[in-house]
């Protein structure tokens, strides 16, 4: 395990006196490798908040571009990247804010060919992506990897969390039945509050962290529901 130096020392210092962390949960934070497939609402905070606590490496997969629109929500871009790659982007953020992570860039689209290829070599994958097709791919992926998911969803005022473990319940046991495309409007359309994916991006970066440390109890068979309205958190079991 990777030894922490007297910089990080002081960098992650509220970590090392947080109990239940210390400066083990620290060590393992940093020789954790964790990918971040896509880099917009939910992966911005998530890959802030992990490039923040000290993840040795994160991958970030998008092949899209930063547009206007986005930066009402996906907080790790700035004006001066509209037009360049997501990936790229979120690598100048992420040298900006912690150096000391080894950022893996991959500016592509995800699909059934590359799925595996992309999630080799990395202990944890979150799926930040707005498409159920995407987010099926993904899933499929890590479990054929025995790779622990942490998937999240956005909608309008509404947000959702999950965890999937190898060897247990399954992106197919929570959705047995490909929705209509009809039935999932994308927030081009029907919108989203800018806020509402930096909390589900944040408890996605939070459900990371607790797999990687082993703290707490990570939201595996269950899915944490979010109302941004009614400010209310609901659980169902799956």
């Amino acid at each position: 395990m990777s030894m922490l130096s007297p910089e990080e020392i002081k960098r992650y210092s509220r970590h090392i006196v947080l109990r239940g962390v210390g400066g083990d949960g620290q060590q393992k934070l940093k020789s954790a490798r964790v990918l971040v497939v896509g880099a917009g609402g939910l992966g911005s905070p998530a890959i802030a908040y992990l490039a923040a606590a000290g993840v040795g490496t994160l991958g970030v997969v998008d092949h899209d571009t930063v547009s206007l629109s986005n930066l009402q929500r996906q907080i790790i871009h700035r004006s001066d990247a509209i037009g360049t790659s997501k990936a790229e982007s979120a690598a100048g953020f992420v040298a900006g804010l912690n150096d000391t992570v080894a950022f893996v860039s991959h500016v592509e689209r995800v699909g059934t060919d590359n799925a595996a290829g992309l999630v080799a070599g990395y202990d944890y994958v979150l799926d930040g992506t707005d498409n159920f097709g995407t987010r099926a791919i993904v899933a499929a992926a890590a479990q054929a990897a025995g790779v622990p998911l942490v998937s999240g969803a956005v909608s309008m005022f509404d947000g959702q969390v999950t965890v999937f473990m190898p060897g247990g319940r399954t992106f197919r046991d929570l959705y047995p039945d490909t929705p209509d495309e009809a039935d999932l409007p994308a927030c081009e359309v029907v919108g989203v509050l800018g806020a509402v994916t930096g909390v589900i991006g944040t408890l996605m970066a939070m459900e990371a962290i607790k797999l990687i440390t082993g703290i707490g109890e990570p939201l595996v068979g269950r899915l944490l529901l979010y109302d941004g309205r009614a400010a209310r958190f609901t659980e169902l079991g799956y």
